[in-house]
């Protein structure tokens, strides 16, 4: 059985995880700081409680760009774009992409469709090439006949 090859993005990560840590840390203290601050208008216990569940609830939407990731082994990839997964055999790919001026990279696929890799981004830099890369070796892998292994 072989290990699957896992992709995911490494700089918008980053950057959603402080972005959503802020957020959540500047609506806890503006709710914290409403009380306190003549503003002509009385907020209460609710009202603070309610900004930072608007926070929190905000703060991890931010956190769904962090979902997207590439999982591929010689059978197949298993693509995870911020929702909704899909798996595609390697038989179904025809190529492997990354084309200029795209933000991220995609599977070619018959019929003229594409799939996208939203996992493999361009600010990604070296990491985005080591990966297409990767998943070009394990496609020329997967095109070569083989058993699937035995389910149990």
């Amino acid at each position: 059985m072989s290990v699957p090859l896992v992709i995911r993005p490494w700089r918008v990560r980053w950057v959603a995880w402080i972005c959503a840590v802020g957020l959540f840390v500047a609506m806890t203290a503006i709710a914290v700081l409403l009380r306190r601050v003549s503003t002509g208008v009385y907020f209460h216990t609710d009202d603070q409680v309610a900004m930072v569940v608007l926070g929190l609830l905000m703060a991890l939407g931010i956190l769904t760009l962090t979902l997207a990731r590439v999982r591929a082994d010689a059978y197949g990839v298993e693509v995870r774009n911020l929702l909704l997964t899909r798996v595609v055999p390697w038989s179904q790919v025809l190529e492997v992409r990354f084309p200029d001026g795209a933000r991220w990279a995609r599977l070619e696929l018959p019929d003229d469709e594409y799939l996208p890799l939203s996992a493999i981004q361009l600010v990604d830099g070296q990491r985005a090439v080591r990966a297409i890369a990767e998943l070009r070796n394990l496609r020329s892998r997967g095109l070569r006949p083989q058993q699937p292994p035995e389910r149990r």
